[in-house]
C-alpha cells in the first residue's frame, strides 16, 4: 500500500517538472578562454641581444609606462624626416663683392659652420673678404626643416647623432635652426637601405634626447617659456628654452634608499653612467634640484619609465625606472618636487631608481655631487 502512494505521488510531481533538453553541445569540450585583442605592449629589443650576448638574461619585457600627455609623441617618432641631403664635392670659391658666408652656403650647398671651420672664419660675424678664395669642404649636406628633430635626422640617415654632433662640433643648447645645413657622416647601414630599415637600426640613449630631442626652431623664432603648472602638454613641435644658470642648494638624493649599483664599469664589463638606489615600489621621486623637464616617457626600453631635467650651467639630471610620471616636458621643477613614482619597469633587476647626474654631455658620478 505504502509502495503504491510513493509511486502515485512520483508520477503526479513528475507532471508538474518540466523536462530538461540537453544543451547543443552537450559532451562536447569547452571552448578556449576568448582571446585578449588589447594585450598590454611589451617590446623585445636589440638591448636583449646586447645583455644575452654578455651572458646575462633580459630581466622582464618591458612595459609602458602611463605619462602624462602620453598622446603627444615625441617629435623624432611623429615626423619623419626624408634623407634628401645634397652632395657636394670639395672645391675652392673666390669671394664676389656683395657675397656673404651664408650666401655661399647656399651657393655652394655646404653648411655654413663648415666652410667657416675649414677657413677659420670667426662666428658669428662670419666675416669674408673680396678675393678671398675658401675652401669648400666636401660631404653630404642636409638642410634642416622648421621642427627636425637631431633623432630624426639621424634616423632617417642610419647614422649615430653622437657622431653628426661631433661632425658639425654642435654644442649647448644643441637646438637646430630651420635652413641650417649639417654634415651628415657615412651611414654605418648598408649603402641604398630602405628609411625602415635604417630607422630600425637606430637605438636611442639619453645623450641622444639630450642632444638632439628638440625641434628645429623657425627663423626669428625663440624657445618657449616653461610653465610651473601647464594646463595641457606641450606640443612636440615646440622647443623648450633650458635654464641658463644652476640654482643654489646642491643636488640633492632623488630618493632614500640603498644603492645597490655604483657608478663606473660593472663586473661584466658594461659601463653604468649613474647609480641604483633600491627603494619600494611607488616611492616619490624628487626632484634632484630646480630645472626644466626635457622629457618624460618610455622611449629607452632598457630604463622604462624615464624624466630627464635639465638644471642650467650645462648639469642634466636623469631618472629611470619609474612606475608613474607626474611632469611633463617643458614644465618647470623646484628642488625637492615629486616628479613621479619608484618602479621596477625597464630593464631593472628589482624595485629601484636609475640616476644619473651630467655635466655637458659627460656622466658625473652623483655620490660626489649628492648632499643629504
Amino acid at each position: 500500500m505504502r509502495r503504491a502512494v510513493v509511486a502515485a505521488t512520483a508520477l503526479m510531481l513528475g507532471g508538474c517538472i518540466p523536462r530538461m533538453e540537453p544543451p547543443n553541445d552537450y559532451g562536447r569540450p569547452a571552448p578556449p578562454p576568448p582571446v585578449d585583442r588589447n594585450p598590454p605592449t611589451t617590446d623585445f629589443t636589440p638591448h636583449d641581444e646586447a645583455v644575452a650576448a654578455q651572458g646575462r638574461s633580459p630581466t622582464r619585457p618591458v612595459t609602458r609606462v602611463a605619462v602624462p600627455g602620453a598622446a603627444v609623441r615625441p617629435l623624432w617618432e611623429a615626423r619623419p624626416v626624408e634623407a634628401d641631403a645634397r652632395i657636394v664635392d670639395a672645391s675652392t670659391y673666390v669671394v664676389r663683392p656683395g657675397d656673404t658666408l651664408r650666401g655661399i652656403a647656399e651657393r655652394t650647398g655646404a653648411g655654413v659652420d663648415a666652410i667657416a671651420r675649414a677657413n677659420g672664419i670667426a662666428a658669428p660675424a662670419y666675416v669674408v673678404r673680396v678675393g678671398q678664395r675658401l675652401t669648400i669642404p666636401a660631404g653630404r649636406y642636409h638642410l634642416v626643416r622648421t621642427g627636425q628633430t637631431g633623432i630624426a635626422i639621424a634616423r632617417a640617415y642610419g647614422v649615430e647623432w653622437s657622431r653628426i654632433v661631433a661632425a658639425n662640433a654642435l654644442e649647448e643648447p644643441y637646438v637646430l635652426r630651420a635652413g641650417q645645413r649639417i654634415l651628415i657622416p657615412e651611414a654605418a647601414a648598408a649603402p641604398g637601405s630602405r628609411a625602415a630599415e635604417r630607422a630600425a637600426a637606430f637605438q636611442l640613449d639619453v645623450d641622444d634626447i639630450l642632444t638632439g630631442g628638440e625641434p628645429a626652431l623657425a627663423k626669428y623664432a625663440a624657445p618657449a617659456r616653461p610653465v610651473a603648472r601647464p594646463k595641457k602638454p606641450l606640443p612636440a613641435t615646440v622647443p623648450v628654452a633650458p635654464p641658463r644658470q644652476l640654482a643654489g642648494g646642491g643636488f640633492l638624493w632623488p630618493v632614500d634608499g640603498r644603492v645597490v649599483r655604483r657608478f663606473g664599469p660593472g663586473r661584466s664589463g658594461e659601463r653604468n653612467d649613474g647609480i641604483k638606489i633600491a627603494v619600494p615600489l611607488s616611492t616619490p621621486i624628487r626632484a634632484t634640484a630646480a630645472g626644466v623637464v626635457a622629457y618624460a616617457g618610455d622611449g629607452i626600453a632598457a630604463l622604462g619609465g624615464l624624466i630627464i631635467i635639465k638644471h642650467g650651467d650645462g648639469w642634466t639630471s636623469v631618472y629611470g625606472h619609474a612606475a608613474k610620471l607626474l611632469v611633463t616636458r617643458g614644465q618647470s621643477v623646484t628642488r625637492g618636487q615629486v616628479i613621479g613614482l619608484s618602479g621596477d619597469t625597464g630593464f631593472a633587476d628589482q624595485p629601484e631608481l636609475h640616476f644619473e647626474l651630467r655635466k655637458g654631455r659627460t656622466p658625473v658620478d652623483p655620490q660626489s655631487q649628492l648632499r643629504r
